[in-house]
């Protein structure tokens, strides 16, 4: 392929880059989990080398004996792909926290197609959409999300104002409210949201990998 913006085969890769690539686990192909993977490319010379070569290199810098980088935990991988990707083919982030969950009184999404309506009920899941259409006289309509499905929303404007903070920033959230039935069509009309994104922050722990010293 060539022209304008096409890149030569071995072209240089940016350190930034690779370790972009480290932390979307690029380079298991390679034999090197995550945290391998970004050790090593850390402890590649400052100048951008042909991706390959890279990889190559960052696998044979990996073998340092004085150098045992525990592997992450699954929620830890889990966590690690949605970071960089978005999603993950493993599990959903949510499934580790579903006992804990479960304890408080929270029902997976799956389960709103067993409630009756009218039926209170606490469902938790990830924040996929929120929508605030201008026919809709102020109210707003999320959509989360967790292992079994999804789930819709309704706020209210008075309680979008309310807890405006809240619904703009947090990445999960537990819906408190009633069930809404219309045929096939489920909603649950939130009474309040509670922010459980550090409680997902918590799933696995962060990725981190100790600083390499070159002194």
């Amino acid at each position: 392929m060539t022209g304008r913006g096409a890149s030569a085969p071995g072209a240089g890769i940016p350190r930034a880059a690779l370790e972009a690539l480290a932390e979307a686990d690029a380079f298991r192909a390679f034999g090197l989990d995550r945290r391998a993977a970004l050790w090593a490319i850390r402890g590649l010379a400052g100048a951008p080398l042909p991706l390959f070569a890279a990889a190559e290199t960052a696998a044979a810098d990996s073998a340092e004996p004085a150098v045992r980088l525990p592997p992450l935990p699954a929620g830890g991988e889990v966590m690690a792909d949605y970071r960089s990707l978005g999603l993950s083919l493993r599990a959903h982030p949510v499934a580790f926290l579903r006992a804990a969950l479960a304890r408080q009184g929270m029902i997976a999404c799956a389960g709103l197609a067993r409630a009756r309506d009218g039926a209170r009920v606490t469902v938790p899941g990830l924040v996929l959409v929120r929508q605030r259409p201008g026919s809709a006289r102020g109210v707003l309509f999320i959509t989360i999300e967790d292992e079994t499905g999804f789930a819709n929303l309704i706020v209210w404007p008075d309680r979008f104002e309310r807890q405006r903070r809240l619904i703009l920033s947090a990445g999960m959230v537990a819906a408190r409210g009633r069930v809404q039935r219309e045929g096939e069509v489920v909603h649950v009309i939130v009474d309040e949201l509670t922010d459980l994104s550090a409680l997902l922050a918590g799933v696995g722990g962060a990725l981190r990998v100790p600083t390499r010293d070159f002194r």
